[in-house]
């Protein structure tokens, strides 16, 4: 029989399809329900932004939080120098200090949109993992917290045996990484009382490493949650589309895209994703799933309006969607959409058709520009383009020509200055 949770956190999480495992859920339960708990999630530092495949996570910690709990946003500026080797195929490039700290500002911008910081009981707070790994000795460290750890485990762990079947290298400083995030849980349930790791379900061994350690040496009961991998419908991956990942930070990818991203969701996602990723009551995502034929699309408005308000603000998903009105039903421009700025030398003698649809981000090369353009997607003004080497001079540009990948894809381009 599957046991009910009486704590909200809990109820919303199994309710809206958060839940994936967890390690003691009956006893979690009973812990959320004694007072606020501090519970965290990492985020690796490796880009300014985080992306759409992080948001499910996000939304967990919002809902922890508006549950009456403590979220806590563990910025690894320590584990980003070595690397998750969870299923990866080859190792990532080192980052220096300075751009993980570039970058965890930009996180950080990310999570001031879903999260309230403060020194509040309940109040989010974020914790760099570098504050006590850098500072490790490294024979001290093994000799206190590598006897805990046996090879036989490690190398049982699914992300790596992955790795090692497939002949792949797997470094000794990735193989490390399994000991330091176990050793985060342990610090932060030392340092801030926190009591439970969330993540995706690719963490699930990294949990347990830590909530076995965290036991051994803190003497204290701690819990481990995780969400599904996230697919979509058609079995692709979340969070990225054919012209790149789908960033929840404006400067790395416009409210409006943002915004059809979420109004292109597949049928068959559209009830899923309401309840993962808006506040919607559950009975009218469900009355919103149900829409069938050309109805369903308002339901896609909803979900992207909605999805959007949270990242960037209701008036952005407004003009979005205003834009969107604008351009595919009465066939204008909208003043919402992306826009690629070029200076006359950058355009110099003339400038590809081709070329600017891969500079706008409206495809993801030139191959993709040509196919759009074979296919007849492709349009300048809304008149189709059949020539890929078609030219556009800084008189053209001048007058901000609209550019069309698709019927869903559209950008215009001006001059600088």
């Amino acid at each position: 029989m599957t046991y009910s949770p009486k704590s909200q956190f809990l109820q919303v999480m199994q309710q809206r399809g958060f839940l994936q495992d967890c390690t003691d859920l009956q006893g979690l339960d009973e812990r959320l329900l004694q007072g606020t708990m501090p519970a965290y999630i990492g985020f690796d530092a490796t880009a300014e932004s985080l992306h759409v495949g992080s948001l499910i996570q996000i939304m967990m910690l919002r809902w922890l939080q508006k549950t009456g709990h403590k979220p806590i946003t563990l910025m690894g500026g320590g584990t980003t120098k070595v690397g998750d080797p969870s299923f990866k195929d080859e190792s990532r490039p080192l980052i220096s200090d300075d751009i993980i700290a570039k970058n965890m500002a930009g996180i950080r911008t990310v999570f001031d949109k879903y999260l309230s910081f403060g020194e509040g009981e309940t109040d989010a707070m974020m914790v760099n993992n570098a504050d006590w790994l850098d500072d490790l000795n490294y024979v001290a460290f093994l000799r206190d917290y590598g006897k805990h750890f046996t090879i036989n485990r490690m190398i049982a762990l699914e992300s790596v045996k992955q790795r090692l079947d497939r002949e792949q290298p797997l470094t000794f400083l990735e193989f490390n990484y399994m000991l330091l995030q176990a050793y985060d849980f342990m610090e932060l349930n030392r340092r801030y009382g926190c009591a439970m790791q969330m993540g995706g379900s690719d963490q699930w061994g990294n949990i347990v490493n830590g909530i076995d350690l965290t036991r051994r040496i803190n003497k204290q009961q701690v819990f481990g949650l995780t969400t599904p991998l996230l697919t979509k419908a058609d079995g692709s991956k979340m969070g990225k589309s054919a012209s790149g990942a789908i960033w929840l930070n404006e400067a790395k990818l416009s409210s409006y895209d943002f915004w059809q991203f979420w109004r292109n969701t597949l049928d068959a996602d559209v009830g899923k994703f309401l309840k993962l990723f808006t506040e919607l009551p559950l009975d009218e995502c469900e009355r919103l799933a149900a829409l069938q034929g050309a109805d369903i699309n308002e339901a896609k408005i909803t979900l992207a309006n909605e999805v959007t308000a949270l990242c960037h603000g209701s008036q952005a998903a407004k003009d979005a969607e205003a834009t969107a009105r604008q351009v595919f039903e009465q066939g204008g421009v909208g003043d919402d959409l992306p826009t690629l700025e070029l200076t006359a030398d950058e355009i110099g003698d003339g400038i590809s058709f081709t070329q600017l649809l891969v500079r706008s981000g409206l495809v993801g090369s030139g191959k993709d520009a040509k196919r759009a353009i074979s296919a007849g997607a492709a349009r300048l003004n809304d008149e189709a383009v059949s020539d890929a080497g078609l030219m556009l001079s800084v008189d053209d540009i001048r007058a901000t020509p609209k550019l069309s990948a698709s019927k869903k894809k559209h950008g215009l381009v001006k001059l600088a200055g």
